[in-house]
């Protein structure tokens, strides 16, 4: 068929966008051809006629599909590979930013993140959590129309759990190991100082914990698009990616004619789908970022073993102290004159103060609610509950530099 070059525009401004998005990739793939080329007239016109090519591409692509009902999965397709260069530009404009204000810290951190995503626990990890979410979308879970409410919270589980179980088993093996094996002196005469160490190592291997969760959480995307088609019996409504796409597609669409808007409206679900589930991401990443500074903490004075089942230990009292402290006092209000039950009291109270609150980060309750959250709303709980998350892991870690200044390397 021939194509509408109404179409051009559009295809123009997405192929400029996924352009940008790769240039983090471009560079980091080779730094000075990509910095000789962005400073020639030759090389700018080479990025132009790719864009211009892309374009045209994409032009007589909507031609030929024009009127398909297939163009929205094309749409959808097109956003997720676009979330991934982004995904990946954003780790190397990260690590670009830690090693400019923090050369030394900032290197060790590298270090540490491409030691982790090289190891076969990483992708044995990746793996077995792309499984699950698979398994979870076929299997019927037999709940009366709440299959996908059930399979959406494995899903989101999943992905905590992977990067909560990859982070603690890196720092222990990691951070202890270099201790042990006495490689950790060879740092330090570089000259490294210990925090540049410690939290180097942190921030190398919770960076490594967040591209495995994000390795898991793209792929959760896919799942629960395609899991109301397989089980259609189900009335599947998701307010929140519902709201994000809402506020999305009519921005989307102004940019689009024609077959283009249909395209758009892809783009639009896979965006709004994105950034909704992003927000239990970001909310498991929290507990991740906790259990992982109490991990490297723990690593600085015990081996591996001692450390998992600590980490462990302190992953059930974080869940189980609020719901100890609340039938304390339900037993407290019952027999007020009782010093037992006064002192049970005292003591689930001093626990849930010590360890941390980890129900917190639960997205049980923001999926199984029959009343929609407003997205909104439900973004500025997971911020709060990021900043909680963040002042706890920056105790722990104070703790963890407290223990490994006394530590003997030698």
């Amino acid at each position: 068929m021939i194509p509408s070059f109404n179409q051009f525009l559009p295809c123009l401004l997405l192929s400029a966008v996924q352009f940008l998005a790769a240039l983090p990739w471009i560079w980091a793939v080779d730094p000075k051809l990509f910095k000789s080329l962005l400073g020639k007239a030759s090389g700018l016109a080479l990025y132009g006629g790719l864009i211009l090519g892309f374009a045209l591409g994409g032009t007589l692509f909507l031609g030929f599909l024009k009127g398909s009902s297939s163009l929205e999965l094309y749409g959808r397709a097109y956003g997720s590979i676009l979330h991934i260069q982004i995904v990946v530009g954003l780790f190397i404009g990260a690590f670009q930013l830690i090693l400019l204000v923090w050369p030394k810290g900032g290197a060790v951190a590298l270090a540490a993140f491409r030691e982790g995503i090289r190891q076969p626990m990483f992708w044995l990890l990746a793996l077995g959590g792309l499984m699950v979410l698979t398994i979870a979308m076929i299997v019927p879970y037999f709940t009366f129309g709440d299959d996908y409410k059930m399979m959406k919270q494995i899903c989101f589980d999943t992905a905590m759990l992977g990067a909560v179980l990859f982070g603690v088993l890196g720092a222990s093996i990691s951070i202890n190991d270099e201790i042990e094996g006495k490689t950790a002196i060879t740092l330090m005469s570089k000259p490294v100082t210990r925090r540049q160490f410690l939290l180097g190592k942190y921030l190398g291997i919770f960076a490594a914990s967040c591209a495995l969760a994000l390795i898991i959480g793209w792929y959760l995307n896919w799942t629960l698009h395609i899991q109301p088609k397989m089980n259609p019996l189900d009335d599947v409504v998701d307010p929140m990616p519902s709201q994000a796409k809402d506020w999305l597609k009519p921005r989307l669409e102004k940019v689009g004619k024609g077959d283009s808007v249909v395209f758009m409206q892809g783009v639009a679900m896979w965006g709004g789908e994105a950034g909704a589930n992003a927000l239990g991401q970001v909310l498991g990443l929290g507990q991740v970022m906790v259990l992982l500074s109490i991990a490297a903490t723990l690593a600085t004075r015990l081996p591996m073993a001692a450390n998992l089942v600590l980490c462990l230990a302190m992953f059930f009292l974080g869940h189980l102290a609020p719901v100890m402290r609340r039938a304390s006092a339900e037993w407290k209000i019952q027999s007020p004159n009782n010093p037992a039950v006064g002192l049970v009291h005292f003591l689930t109270r001093l626990l849930e103060t010590l360890t941390p609150t980890l129900e917190y980060f639960n997205m049980g309750p923001a999926i199984i609610r029959d009343a929609p959250i407003e997205i909104g709303s439900f973004a500025f709980y997971v911020g709060s509950v990021f900043v909680y998350a963040l002042f706890y892991t920056v105790i722990a870690l104070l703790f963890g530099l407290i223990l490994f200044e006394d530590r003997d390397l030698a």
